[in-house]
């Protein structure tokens, strides 16, 4: 796989990466994943420049362009990152904020959009800045990035900082004559050792103003600094190297060659032009950089990772804790209903009904008060079971997802009909007793419909079949109590065929009802919450994306 296809890839899960980074908590780490994407992105060789304010920075930079390209000053001005690319001339482009581009010959512009304000700030409105120079050096590729001082404002500090890591290359600034600050130490530590940056070349300026036995003594404790900051460069190449930047520019500037080998800039041009040379040759990336940056965003997502599955695990009991209330809820809701159920079959069971009802129905049919005695007396007894058993039912619609199966339907048997004997002799339709002597049946009004030898009357819902015997017939030899007693024994018959038929009907209705009521509350193996859809989605695309870290990185090696 070429080298760019596998850059290209790193980036990708790069930018994935980022976009799950807090931009709070993380922004920092945010600012070092976008500028390593931006380094990997960038084909140019890029060396950039730091150090303190009034080291030199950008007079050691014009003595190797041999111009005076960048501003300088005994003051400090450097207020933006000035990146130095190949150009056939010299000129400037200021990029603003909105997307405005600036364009003139030479650096004089430099001075408008480049340098820090009176109040020592750097401009908000500058994106970026860029100087093209005719330098055979920059045209092979390379890049020089002169960035503003540090130990100065917090924001030219974060600024530098940034642009730092997207450099193949790093030549730090010291002043001999106060070597190796405090701040310059926290910034190797802090800026280069933990982002994996272990590639520096150190310059040492002014020691031209030291005495010989102060030269060596500053040698000396570089060399065991620098040690430790030459992990890329090639064999037989130093990283630290003493150039006299101000007596460099001037020797540069007038030509004088001896003068320029003299102040130690000729040497380090040759030790630029070889590391360039072997880092393009090798056409490989600083993996330690870019393993680094890497680890720390796979740390974050491991710890995501992490809080994802105890989100799951938290949704997932919440779960079966809902699956157990519901179980619990089932089997009670569940024994609701069977004993409501159970209840009003007990209730139906023929004997017992029979018992309760059968007296009250024969003489509700004697009395011609079946509807009556229906609806206020039986019904309400029914409705009363009905009421208790849809409680339930309903408890478990508002539990459970069913679709609530409606009322009970409990039907009524059409109404009886009563088998009437006919009467004794001694009592004739016409009336020739008086009525009060009349069985109750007919002294309550049931009447005769003649025509033939059956008559029929309804009365309060039943049907009264009665037996009329012919005038050419056999009469009856029966006694009126003898015949009364046919007639109650008539209504018990038709009352007990009632109480049968609707005790059939009912259990019938109940059984289906209960069958009904028990497939629907029936606990449904859960679809996964919405929460635990979410984790389980991100935990799966982190592990995808650190294993696509992990594949990355082996590629890159």
């Amino acid at each position: 796989m070429k080298q760019q296809q596998i850059n290209q890839d790193f980036i990708h899960t790069l930018q994935s990466a980022i976009g799950l980074l807090d931009k709070q908590q993380y922004a920092q780490l945010r600012k070092d994943a976008i500028a390593l994407g931006e380094f990997l992105e960038n084909p140019a060789f890029r060396i950039a420049v730091f150090g303190p304010f009034n080291y030199g920075k950008s007079t050691l930079l014009n003595a190797l362009l041999g111009e005076k390209t960048l501003p300088i000053d005994l003051i400090p001005t450097t207020g933006a990152a000035i990146l130095v690319k190949y150009g056939q001339e010299l000129s400037t482009k200021i990029t603003l904020t909105n997307g405005q581009e600036i364009r003139e010959p030479g650096t004089k512009i430099l001075q408008d959009y480049a340098i820090l304000s009176d109040a020592r700030r750097m401009r908000d409105d500058v994106a970026s800045v860029e100087v093209y120079c005719p330098h055979p050096f920059l045209k092979t590729g390379v890049e020089f990035l002169d960035l503003p001082g540090t130990n100065d404002q917090e924001a030219q500090d974060n600024l530098v900082r940034d642009r730092l890591l997207g450099a193949d290359l790093i030549i730090q600034l010291l002043d001999g004559r106060k070597l190796m600050t405090l701040g310059e130490r926290e910034n190797l530590r802090d800026w280069l050792l933990d982002r994996g940056i272990n590639t520096v070349v150190f310059v040492v300026n002014f020691l031209n103003l030291l005495e010989p036995e102060e030269q060596k003594e500053v040698s000396n404790r570089m060399r065991f600094v620098a040690e430790s900051f030459r992990a890329d460069l090639p064999d037989g190449v130093s990283n630290l190297y003493r150039v006299d930047a101000l007596p460099a520019l001037r020797a540069k500037l007038k030509g004088d060659v001896a003068a320029a080998q003299t102040s130690g800039l000729s040497m380090f041009e040759s030790a630029l032009q070889m590391i360039v040379t072997a880092q393009q040759e090798k056409n490989t990336v600083p993996l330690s950089r870019i393993e680094a940056i890497a680890h720390q965003i796979c740390e974050v997502l491991k710890a995501k990772k992490s809080e994802a599955l105890q989100s799951l695990a938290t949704a997932q009991e919440k779960q079966q804790q809902k699956i157990a209330i519901q179980q619990k809820a089932e089997k009670l809701i569940k024994q609701g209903i069977e004993a409501a159920l159970s209840d009003f079959q007990s209730w139906l069971y023929l004997p017992k009904l029979l018992d309760r009802y059968q007296n009250d129905l024969a003489k509700a049919l004697e009395t011609t008060k079946f509807d009556t005695w229906r609806t206020e007396q039986f019904q309400a007894e029914i409705g009363k079971y009905q009421t208790g058993i849809m409680e339930w039912v309903k408890k478990a619609s508002e539990f459970f997802p069913i679709n609530h199966p409606g009322e009970i339907d409990i039907s009524f048997p059409e109404p009886p009909q009563v088998l009437l004997p006919a009467p004794p002799d001694s009592i004739k339709p016409s009336g020739q007793k008086s009525r009060s002597s009349l069985p109750t049946a007919i002294a309550t009004g049931l009447g005769w419909l003649l025509g033939g030898p059956v008559g029929a009357a309804v009365a309060g819902g039943a049907t009264y079949i009665l037996t009329k015997s012919p005038s050419n017939s056999p009469k009856s030899n029966l006694s009126n109590e003898a015949y009364h007693a046919q007639l109650i024994q008539a209504y018990n018959h038709a009352a007990q065929d009632y109480l049968t038929r609707f005790s059939e009907q009912a259990f019938a209705t109940l059984k289906d009802y209960e069958i009904k009521v028990g497939q629907m509350i029936v606990i449904q193996n859960p679809e996964p919450s919405k929460e635990m859809m979410m984790a389980q989605y991100e935990i799966e695309f982190l592990a995808n994306l650190l294993a696509r870290f992990q594949q990355n990185l082996a590629n890159l090696k």
